[in-house]
């Protein structure tokens, strides 16, 4: 890989990161629970898997690729679970989503003094799927940002008390994991974070606990800031906001007023993947806060929801419209996240799936050559 290659991250065309299983991997995953075939067999069903979406990313016109995050059964739980003091547990409820849909349930909770696991399963699967990719595209890795560690019902306050010590294991963490992803070969990496989106949601009431909105925003920004101090020149991070994604529903709404002036300002992120697929974002004005030639805006004015397309014109004016915030020459094109942020995947098709990738790279090729 050359660094000539990742010299734009975020590309123009861009996509969050997850794919839809395949009924193949779905059916292994169920053998495997019920002790049918072994690790191993469902590891090379994976492995099969992530090679043929590979293959089909770079078919469509991507120049980054990913593993479709097809080893993990949640998008943030599977890697969260593997820190050192954090682990995975069946709580009594799930997330409650739009229309009191209930997730399935599966959450992290706190058990010691937090540290990043050198062991790591998912530092060996990006080496894995970087040599898949041999080179051919970009090997885009995704984790949770440190900032999900901050949901209400994770942190023990017997084992930290003060909120600010517990901060500081997470940036160190964060530091070690983001030091051993690259010695792996990471050169783009993203950090998924509901947390920041849900602090701009006026609807969550933050105020009524402990902290302040305020200061947890103050918190956030502070923490992705010093886990991305000293990275090296070529890594290029980015976050992407999301409101929930799960079988097509949606946890919350709010645009992103409450975060603007500060995180989307002062984040030292590359790029900000930012949610704008219907109503519930609100409007682009927020956009202004982010610097000129600073940060690029991943606009995922493309849904992962549904199948349908969106309308060509339609996608150009938002842009446009958009463009009266930020620079024209900041802005990509993404979905607004994943298909399939869990392994139950949204409701639409593989087909469709790729309709709307190649979508997305035609009309970024039209738009900026």
């Amino acid at each position: 890989m050359t660094k000539t290659k990742i010299i734009t991250a975020p590309f123009r065309a861009d996509h969050v990161g997850s794919l839809l299983r395949p009924e193949n991997l779905h059916e292994a995953r169920r053998l495997f629970k019920e002790g049918e075939i072994t690790a191993k067999q469902l590891r090379n069903v994976e492995t099969d898997e992530i090679k043929r979406i590979v293959d089909k990313q770079i078919e469509v016109g991507l120049e980054l690729v990913t593993d479709g995050e097809f080893r993990r059964r949640f998008w943030h739980t599977d890697f969260l679970e593997h820190l050192n003091g954090i682990e995975g547990y069946v709580p009594e409820q799930g997330y409650i989503f739009n229309g009191d849909e209930e997730t399935e349930r599966y959450n992290i909770r706190n058990i010691g003094k937090i540290s990043f696991n050198h062991d790591h399963p998912h530092v060996k699967d990006f080496i894995e799927f970087n040599e898949i990719v041999g080179g051919r595209a970009v090997a885009k890795q995704t984790i949770p940002s440190p900032n999900q560690l901050f949901n209400i019902g994770i942190r023990d306050e017997n084992i930290y008390p003060d909120i600010e010590e517990y901060a500081k294991d997470i940036i160190q963490t964060y530091r070690d994991a983001i030091k051993a992803f690259y010695d792996a070969g990471v050169r783009y990496l993203q950090l998924d974070d509901v947390y920041i989106a849900g602090l701009s949601s006026p609807d969550i009431p933050f105020n009524d606990g402990k902290y302040s909105r305020e200061y947890l925003i103050d918190l956030a920004l502070r923490v992705a800031n010093e886990v991305l101090e000293g990275k090296p020149e070529d890594l290029f991070v980015t976050t992407h906001l999301c409101r929930g994604n799960y079988r097509s529903n949606w946890a919350f709404e709010g645009s992103y007023d409450l975060i603007a002036e500060r995180f989307l300002a002062k984040e030292k992120v590359d790029g900000f993947f930012l949610e704008y697929d219907d109503e519930r974002s609100g409007g682009f004005e927020p956009l202004q806060h982010i610097p000129k030639d600073g940060a690029r805006v991943v606009l995922g004015v493309i849904t992962s929801k549904r199948g349908e397309l969106e309308a060509k014109e339609l996608v150009k004016s938002r842009i446009e419209e958009a463009s009266k915030y930020v620079s024209l020459e900041q802005i990509c094109l993404s979905p607004q996240c994943g298909f399939a942020s869990t392994h139950h995947g949204n409701k639409l098709t593989e087909e469709e799936q790729w309709e709307k990738l190649k979508f997305i790279v035609d009309l970024s090729k039209e738009i900026w050559g």
